[in-house]
């Protein structure tokens, strides 16, 4: 596996309604997009830095995984997301040097990408998505 570039930086919040003026009026980037992603129990905003995104993850449900996240931890980043070129065979490299999967294939994520996470206990506290279109 190979990344091709840092595809966004998720950041937990309790309220997109209140952290996106933040980040528009304050930083001057402009939430180019909000979407649901039912499965994941998550609404999302998305901003461009340069060739890098931040995304914005507001719970739908207290019990799905930004929910428990935030009640645990409290705001803040979540996640850091690699581009590759494959999501199904760099989830196999990951693997086989390793490295425990959260995901063992590829699922739809927003934007339409195919993402795959691995567990942060085998990244050094980091949780790692890896996404391809």
């Amino acid at each position: 596996m190979k990344p091709t570039h840092i595809e966004h930086i998720g950041i937990a919040v309790k309220k997109l309604d209140d952290a996106i003026p933040y980040y528009e009026k304050v930083l001057g980037l402009e939430c180019y997009a909000v979407e649901e992603v039912k499965d994941q129990k998550v609404k999302t905003a998305f901003f461009k830095v340069g060739e890098t995104k931040i995304e914005l993850l507001e719970s739908t449900d207290p019990e799905g995984p930004i929910g428990k996240f935030i009640e645990k931890k409290g705001e803040g980043i979540h996640h850091i997301a690699f581009a590759v070129p494959e999501v199904e065979k760099a989830l196999k490299d990951a693997e086989n040097n390793g490295v425990r999967l959260i995901d063992k294939e590829g699922r739809k994520g927003a934007e339409g990408l195919n993402i795959g996470f691995l567990h942060p206990k085998s990244t050094f506290g980091v949780l790692t998505e890896l996404c391809s279109e």
